[in-house]
């Protein structure tokens, strides 16, 4: 998992689009909006849900790159916000493994 959090570090995107996820992710929910964003009835994994939200957000930014009117920059900075969320789970169930490790 640790490898979709170093590829997550390397996405590249417009401050302005960055800054709304960063306010709208203290208010994640992930059984709310993940629910919503993947309309799975049952949620994945945080690991298995970033690595889909990125594909969805990598879909989001190739229709901002080409002006496409289907683009939709609520949508974009929902999956923003979805995967920072997701980041964040990710990181402290990790840091909690490692600091209690299972004998």
């Amino acid at each position: 998992m640790m490898d979709l959090l170093s590829l997550l570090t390397t996405i590249r995107r417009p401050r302005l689009l960055i800054r709304a996820a960063r306010f709208g992710v203290t208010e994640y929910r992930r059984d709310i909006h993940l629910r919503r964003i993947l309309g799975d009835a049952t949620l994945p994994r945080s690991g298995a849900a970033l690595a889909k939200l990125m594909d969805l957000e990598t879909e989001q930014n190739d229709l901002r790159k080409e002006n496409a009117a289907r683009y939709s920059p609520t949508r974009h900075v929902e999956l923003l916000i979805a995967m920072m969320g997701e980041a964040q789970i990710l990181r402290s169930s990790y840091n909690a493994r490692a600091q209690n490790p299972v004998s």
